[in-house]
């Protein structure tokens, strides 16, 4: 479990029990991501076809451009290098195909699917949210931010702020647990 389960996921767990909601783990199994990033996506082939049931079908399209896979390149900086960059934004590709494959496996009509996940996953409407419309262009989405602010007033952070559909902007100094 992550270092923030009790904090961060167990209250939504415990409140889907209580109101006899769905939870759904959206998440590819963490070694094959860190397989991917560390052998490349093809390494997944080689997979056995239970242990394929787990992640987004093969093949799965990476490219660079889908929103915020740029940064990620220009974040690892003089590590970007070749392959190996690919494959760390390929690892992280295997997640956001997989989780946006689960979620529409498990959308049900008429049903909202509320799905929760760290802001790199749909920043600038990328990730999960581009794999999603890549199968399902006419899909009914909302994107909500989180954006922290140094202002008292708690105005728009001028840096690094790009919106989505809902944008919270919350005080820089507010009780994080990760």
């Amino acid at each position: 479990m992550w270092n923030n389960f009790t904090t961060d996921y167990k209250p939504l767990l415990d409140f889907a029990k209580d109101k006899n909601l769905n939870f759904i783990a959206t998440n590819i199994p963490r070694k094959y991501a860190s397989q991917t990033a560390k052998e490349g996506l093809e390494s997944l082939n080689k997979l056995s076809e239970k242990e394929k049931s787990y992640i987004a079908q093969l093949p799965i399209n990476v490219t660079l451009d889908t929103p915020g896979y740029p940064e990620m390149k220009k974040m690892m900086g003089d590590h970007a290098e070749g392959t190996k960059v690919m494959n760390f934004i390929s690892a992280q590709a295997t997640k956001d195909a997989t989780m946006a494959e689960s979620i529409l496996n498990n959308l049900q009509p008429g049903k909202t699917f509320i799905h929760y996940n760290g802001n790199f996953h749909s920043k600038e409407f990328g990730g999960i949210y581009w794999y999603i419309k890549q199968k399902n262009p006419n899909l009914k989405m909302a994107v909500i931010s989180v954006f922290e602010s140094e202002d008292d007033e708690l105005k728009i952070p001028e840096k690094e702020y790009i919106p989505t559909d809902y944008n919270l902007i919350i005080p820089a100094d507010m009780t994080k647990t990760y």
